[in-house]
This record gives C-alpha cells, structure tokens and sequence, in this order.
C-alpha cells in the first residue's frame, strides 16, 4: 500500500506507478459493465492498494477499509455507507445500488463484514474490486470469493527487476548491481523496497562509483523498522536452540549447512514454520533472503566473530561458480544461474577477483543485461586495475548500449571522452585489444558510432583470428569463435556467419532463417534464443523479423515481442533494433520524438507542428515512458543509427 507519511522535516511522497499494464487493464476489464468484479491477492507490500487505485481513478466508486482494531465489531468496516444497525439482509439491499465497491485489506474484515461481501458477489447487482493479503488468515467468506468462483482472482506477481530499477531511479542514481541486491532482498516488497532505498540515502550508507554518475550500497544491512517487522518471525524465535540454529545458518551464508551440524529438534521446527529450507541434496538454508542480513546485523561484535567466516574461506566455492558459469556460456544457455557467492563478497565490500567479475560481466552481456556487466567489470578493475578481460567486457557493455562518449573519468583510468570523439566504448579496450580482433571492441565502437559498414569490416578481420583459434582445436576457443562469428547475424551480415556456426545450435538458425530473409524461421530462432536466455539475441532476430515477414499481422507481432524483450536489455541499441521501438508510438508521437531526436526544443516543435509547448512536453512524456527512456538523450538510438544496415 502506497501511503503518504510525513515527520518534521519532509513529505514523502507515493512513488510514481510505473509497469503492471496488464493487469492494469485485467482490472480495469473486471469492473466494466456486465462483469461482477475481481479479487486481488499477494503479500503485504507488493502494491495490491496502489494497483487497484490507478484503475479506478476516475471513476465513481465507493471504498472501504478492513482494520485489525474492529474485527470484532459487526459490519464496522462499512459504516461510512451503511446508516445505523441494519441486519445483513438489509445491509445487502442498501448497498446493491452501488456501481462498484472496492473493499481493501478483506483479510481484516469483521465476519458480519465478510459475510455482506460475499453476498454482494452472490447477487451480482454491485462490482466488487476486493484487495485480499493472501499470506494471512482470510476469513472463510471472503475467500470463497475465489475458490467457489463468484469472481476471478489476480495472484499479483513481485514487479520485475526492470520496473524495480526504474522505481529505484527515481532520486540518487544507484548502480545495477546495488538495484540487483535490494531486488533479491525485497522479494517484490515494495514498501520494504522503498524503507530500505530510503534509509541507504538517508544514513549515508551509499559510495559513490568512479567514472560514473551513480552510487553503491556494500556492507551491512541497514535495521529501519519495516525490516525488523519484516524479520521478526526470526528473530523472535525462543524455541531451545532455534535461535542459535537461525544464526549458524546465517553466518555461514552464502553458503548452506548439512542438517547433521545443526541441532535438529530445532532445525525440523523451524522448517516446519517455513524459515529455513532443506533442498534435495540436504543442505540447508534459510528460507529468505532478508534473514540472513538481519541476522547478522542484529548480533553483537563478540557473538558475530565466533561463527563468522570471512571472504577468504570461499575460494574454492567461487571458483565453483565460475567454472559453472563458464559450462553454461560454452554450451550456449545463458538462463539465470544462481551465483552467490559472487554476490555475497559483492555485498560485504570484498574485492572481487578480476578473473570472476570479467566472467560474470560476459555472462550478464549475453543474457542482455549491459548495465549489470558493465558494473561486473568495473568491480573487476577495482580489485586489478586494468585487466585486459574486464576492460574489455566494459568496452562491450557500453557499446552495445550506444555508449559511445558518455563524459566522465573513465573507469580504467582513462581520460574524460566527448560524445561521438571515442569514449567508453572505445577508451576501455586495453592495449592486448587494441586490434579490435581478438574481443570484437573495434565491431562494436564502430556499430555504437552507427559505422555499420566499419564494424563489417573490422569483423571480417575478427572472423580471421577466430578461423585461427578453430584451428588450434580447443573446444572453448571455438565456442569463443562462434560468438565471434555470431557479431556479422547481429550486425545484419549472415553470409559472413552461415555454414560456419555450430551445427544445428541455435545461432546457426539464426544466421540460416535471416540469410534466408524467412520471416516464421526467424521468429522460431527468436523464440529459441529467448528460451536459452539470450534476451538481446532474441529481440534483435525479432527486429529482423519484422523486416522479413511479408504478412503484416505477423510483423506486428513480431515487432510487439521483439520491445517487450529490448525493454529487458537494460538500454541496448544496436543496429538491429534501431528505429523498432517507434511501432509502439501514436502517429503524433512518432513525429514529435522524431523532432526531438533531430534537436529541435519543445518550444520549436510547437511552433513546427502548430501546438501548445505543454502539448508537446505531454507527448514527449508519453514517448518516454513507451520507449523506457529517460530523457532526450536516448531519442537519437531509439530513433534511427546513422548509417545502420537494413537488416
């Protein structure tokens, strides 16, 4: 629930809505005419309230609250709208003229109450939009709401990583991998989301990152009151040994316990009460990802030395990791992988070795997530600066979303760059790369650039080096080829690629369906790249297909797929997805962004288009928030690459 708090210096304000557009309109469909209504359940703090609210506003509807102070009074949470002491049957006759009720926090209502709703549903004369916390006791009337089927249900799911970052973006500037962190901590709890993001501000708990303009949370975890309500299930336990159990598990974290070092009459009674979780092989761990860093924050500097293990214990478990990582990239699927013990030494402010953040950062890269692989390879440099992989990783990420001259310190310790005179993408490739052929960063400064016919031929010369590593008949140095070979598919070049990829993989369709100019091909190698987790990938063979399909339904659908995937990649523009994301505009949008992306102010294009500048700033506001742009300065790549390839 978004709620307005206010103490003696500020006043908060609701965080701007942002994402859920279809449930939005799944909501919004419920409460038309000739529908009886819907419940909507999740957890506390995952924005049932403030969901709900955004459908309705507008229209005329009346609303009630549950509270756990009147549960036991009858019919107390409708006695703004119901006049005196009615019996049940008249309270459902006083209220049937009603067009539609929104009952909030249904768990808390009194039973009289419960029970007035579910008959409204049975009588269907008023629309119902009830709001229920399904992780608490619901009284029986309320959810038979769902189970006897009066009306639909929408299970609310935790906002996805991409809404919570641009929620997160909102103020301070944080850096992906600290947006990573609160999203794994939170869990989809937004108003534990808000409290924590406001206290790393507040306390000042934040660092700023060199070379750029965003700052970094490492260390402990800040103990506001909404984590000690949310943690109290822990840390309240009083059981013989439960706590010691809870704290052994938590200072042993990232990594888990055999049930044979814990004591197990209090093991199996804290898993039967859902705080700590057993998998197949027998390991134990606890069960959130809040506890663990609670846990520990909460114990004093003595208790917290004895059970404590330091970032020097996870050697061999990091290098576990990276050796997984490392199989699953050679085997071409990129699928989330859970990697934390990278994260923890991330969280505690360890240095994290070169050789790891340059893995992670590839690893990110291929999966379309640019702004977590830039920051792998900048943890990377901060521990060994200028090593060749993370420099090189850096120069990758940055290009491949369009950065080609952002001001600012570079990173390995360069100088400032200007916009289109070099920059990130072309200052962080090391000495060892400088060539351009061996880690494909001269291909992708020059596509940044919109050097498309540049990038080709610095990728034909790559092709070269890779044809020479084939040759020496490692099986990682061929599978480092084929990523190689795959940049001419991406950069719209497939003869450069086919019959020189792996087998019958998945890149090799890619490059034989746009070869081909096969629209279907192309979208079933979109659909099979997306299940291996090459998000990118995925939407540009998407993008590709858009071009290639001669039916136009099947065009916008491909068009459609391929945006909903760009807006994962965490800001890509590349060559193929240049221009693709203005399908999502209104015509007048379209031209206006256009206008915007050429240079003219609102003010000129009022006076162009015979508009109010207000009009303008309106249309450019919508566009942003189609496009997931911040500002004006990513029109010019959402909007055309200057000599970009027509694949």
């Amino acid at each position: 629930m978004t709620t307005y708090a206010q103490d003696a210096k500020t006043l908060e304000l609701p965080w701007p809505f942002t994402g859920r557009e279809d449930e939005l309109e799944l909501i919004r469909g419920s409460s038309a005419a000739g529908r009886q209504g819907i419940v909507v359940t999740g957890p506390a703090g995952r924005g049932k309230t403030r969901l709900v609210t955004e459908a309705v506003r507008g229209t005329d509807c009346a609303r009630v609250t549950g509270t756990p102070e009147t549960r036991s009074l009858p019919f107390a949470a409708f006695a703004p709208l119901l006049p005196g002491t009615l019996s049940l049957h008249r309270a459902v006759r006083s209220l049937s003229g009603a067009r539609l009720l929104v009952v909030d926090d249904a768990h808390l209502l009194d039973e009289a109450s419960a029970a007035l709703v579910h008959q409204l549903a049975v009588h269907g004369r008023t629309r119902l939009i009830v709001i229920a916390d399904d992780s608490a006791p619901v009284p029986g009337a309320v959810s038979r709401l769902w189970t006897g089927e009066l009306l639909p249900r929408l299970a609310l799911e935790p906002l996805p990583h991409e809404e919570t970052a641009r929620l997160l973006a909102r103020g301070t500037a944080l850096e992906p991998l600290t947006v990573c962190r609160l999203h794994r901590l939170c869990q989809g709890d937004l108003r534990l989301l808000r409290d924590l993001s406001g206290a790393l501000r507040t306390q000042g708990l934040l660092t700023p990152v060199p070379g750029t303009d965003t700052w970094a949370w490492r260390g402990p975890l800040p103990m506001t009151p909404t984590v000690r309500e949310r943690v109290a299930a822990v840390l309240d336990r009083r059981g013989p040994g439960e706590r010691e159990v809870l704290e052994r598990l938590a200072f042993a974290e990232p990594l888990p316990l055999h049930p044979d070092d814990l004591g197990l009459d209090a093991l199996e009674r804290v898993e039967a009460d859902g705080l700590v979780h057993v998998d197949e092989h027998g390991t134990v761990r606890l069960a959130h990802p809040l506890h663990g860093p609670a846990l520990r924050a909460r114990a004093g500097r003595l208790r917290a030395r004895r059970p404590a293990r330091g970032p020097r214990h996870h050697g061999p478990a990091l290098a576990a990791e990276q050796q997984a990582l490392a199989r699953r990239i050679d085997a071409m699927d990129v699928r989330a992988l859970p990697a934390p013990v990278g994260e923890w030494l991330l969280a505690q402010g360890a240095a994290v070795p070169a050789g790891y953040a340059a893995l992670r950062a590839r690893f990110a890269r291929l999966r379309g997530e640019l702004r977590d692989a830039a920051a792998w390879a900048r943890e990377g440099l901060r521990a060994t600066p200028g090593d060749p992989a993370c420099r090189t990783e850096l120069a990758l990420a940055a290009a491949q979303s369009g950065e080609t001259g952002r001001s600012g310190p570079d990173p390995a310790g360069g100088a400032p760059g200007r916009r289109g005179h070099g920059g990130t993408a072309d200052r962080a490739a090391g000495p060892s790369s400088a060539d351009g052929t061996a880690d494909g960063t001269a291909v992708w400064a020059a596509a940044a650039r919109g050097d498309v016919d540049g990038a080709l031929r610095a990728l034909a010369g790559r092709a070269e080096d890779a044809d020479g590593r084939d040759a020496c008949g490692d099986a990682g140095d061929r599978h480092a080829a084929a990523y190689a070979r795959y940049d001419a598919v991406r950069l719209g070049a497939p003869e450069l690629a086919v019959g020189r990829l792996p087998g019958d993989g998945v890149l090799a369709r890619h490059a034989d369906a746009l070869a081909r100019g096969d629209g279907p091909a192309l979208d079933r190698a979109a659909a099979a790249l997306a299940e291996r987790g090459f998000l990118l990938f995925a939407a540009e063979a998407y993008a590709q297909a858009v071009r290639a399909h001669r039916d136009p339904a099947a065009a916008r659908t491909a068009r459609t797929r391929a945006v909903a995937l760009a807006r994962r990649c965490q800001g890509a523009r590349t060559p193929a997805l240049a221009g693709l994301v203005l399908g999502e505009l209104t015509a007048r949008q379209r031209q206006i962004v256009t206008l915007a992306a050429a240079g003219l102010s609102n003010r000129q294009i009022a006076e162009r288009l015979t508009l109010s500048v207000r009009t303008v700033g309106n249309h450019l506001y919508g566009a942003y928030t189609r496009l997931g742009a911040g500002d004006r300065g990513a029109l010019p790549w959402l909007v055309e690459l200057p000599g970009a390839a027509s694949a």
